[in-house]
């Protein structure tokens, strides 16, 4: 996840998310847990012989993010974002402008109040103005705006406190839903705060003026989500925490309520939720007519999106996805996160027999190794469609209930291209 991609600031205040490589889950040990409670393995696993399947359905579950970091070989750097780093370049061009002197280290507050300091990487000193550069690290975070510079100019003005302006690299807001001034810089309210303290520590009360600008800022934005939210010219200036932790799976969720959010925003009644990018560009062939900012990758983060949509007043939801994600979410499972949830093949034995296969088959669908298994084997015996509408069904429940009758529902099984529908709960979306 990239900071660009992490708008959690945006959507708690109130930025194509790369997709998460698939993985196998992992078979163990499960603990049978008390709802709402997580034991030393985690939340109990769909797809186990302990799961509760109710007279409406599956259990709906939507388990706490995992801790992906905790799980990795090695202690992973953090790093710092866009909105710390553009604070300190603006305390490094304030002292610059105040004192005259270049200085090569500069110490900003982070919101927790903790003081960092920065290496100022170049400062200039030109008439009535200063400018200063502070060369963003984003630690192990695979950041698009890792080795940006995020630079600040600023110069004296007569009106009282700060002024804070958009400059070159840094996107302009364009629709509504992001909590920002549609006309203003993507400058978030923690960075915002965060940079006119900064100044304010130099400038001695006097007005000042700011500008951040980021040079192939706009490059870097054609990497992330800010064209689909309307934030054009540029990246973003995030940052809740003022700190990248890498591979967070919290901005991730964040970023996919804030996409939703814009969607409502703009008065759209119908969310389109995908699975990554294969299935979004599927789901764009399915459905032409809907405009662009309809179209979600959700990731793992189904649950989320339901909720956002229901409070945010939305009607309708399309879920796009292939059989393993489908597969989860008929098990009542709304954040798939693969430490979180395993593909349950004994539903998809059931849904076997449900469509008329024979008890061998649906013995060996029960018995397969992943959900794509359990496709191929469908597809062998000439049951692909009828099992994969019987999946649809299940998923279409699954969703209106978890948005509390608030949306009605429809679902879209594609293939492992993402480019043909093989089953839906809507004949006619089926090629």
């Amino acid at each position: 996840m990239t900071e660009q991609l992490d708008p959690a600031d945006l959507a708690a205040e109130a930025a194509a998310a790369p997709g998460v490589p698939t993985r196998r889950p992992a078979r163990g040990r499960v603990r049978k847990q008390v709802s709402g409670e997580a034991g030393p393995d985690g939340p109990e696993l769909p797809g186990q012989a302990s799961g509760v399947v109710g007279p409406d359905g599956p259990e709906l579950r939507e388990p706490d993010l995992p801790r992906t970091a905790k799980d990795r070989p090695k202690a992973l750097r953090t790093g710092w974002t866009t909105g710390t780093c553009a604070s300190a370049a603006a305390k490094a061009a304030m002292e610059l402008l105040v004192g005259g002197v270049p200085p090569r280290w500069v110490e900003v507050a982070l919101p927790s109040g903790r003081r960092v300091t920065f290496a100022v990487a170049e400062s200039v000193l030109d008439g009535d103005e200063a400018r200063a550069v502070v060369v963003k690290d984003a630690g192990d975070d695979p950041d698009v705006t890792h080795g940006a510079r995020l630079t600040a100019t600023v110069r004296w003005q007569d009106d009282v406190g700060v002024a804070l302006r958009g400059g070159d690299g840094v996107g302009t807001v364009t629709r509504p839903g992001l909590g920002l001034d549609v006309g203003g810089p993507a400058i978030n309210p923690v960075p915002r705060q965060m940079i006119t303290q900064a100044v304010a520590e130099v400038a001695g009360g006097r007005g000042v003026e700011v500008v951040i600008s980021v040079p192939d800022g706009e490059r870097m934005a054609r990497k992330t989500t800010n064209r689909r939210l309307g934030i054009l010219g540029g990246i973003s200036i995030l940052g809740t925490t003022g700190i990248v932790r890498p591979f967070s799976t919290a901005s991730w969720r964040a970023s996919v309520m804030q996409a939703v959010q814009v969607a409502a925003a703009q008065g759209e009644p119908t969310i389109v939720l995908c699975t990554g990018g294969r299935t979004e560009a599927g789901a764009m062939a399915l459905l032409p007519g809907l405009p662009e900012v309809c179209f979600v990758e959700v990731g793992d983060f189904t649950g989320a999106a339901l909720r956002t949509a229901a409070e945010r007043g939305m009607t309708q939801v399309v879920f796009v996805g292939m059989a393993g994600k489908l597969t989860k979410l008929a098990a009542g499972v709304l954040m798939t996160h693969y430490t979180r949830s395993a593909v349950d093949t004994v539903l998809l034995g059931q849904v076997t027999t449900a469509v008329g296969g024979s008890a061998e088959l649906a013995a060996q669908v029960d018995g397969a190794n992943t959900a794509r298994h359990a496709y191929e084997l469908w597809e062998a015996a000439g049951l692909l469609r009828a099992a994969g509408d019987v999946l649809c069904a299940r998923v279409r429940d699954v969703l209106v209930r978890f948005g509390k009758g608030a949306l009605r529902a429809d679902v879209a099984m594609v293939d492992f291209t993402g480019k043909t529908v093989v089953a839906a709960t809507r004949p006619e979306w089926v090629a």
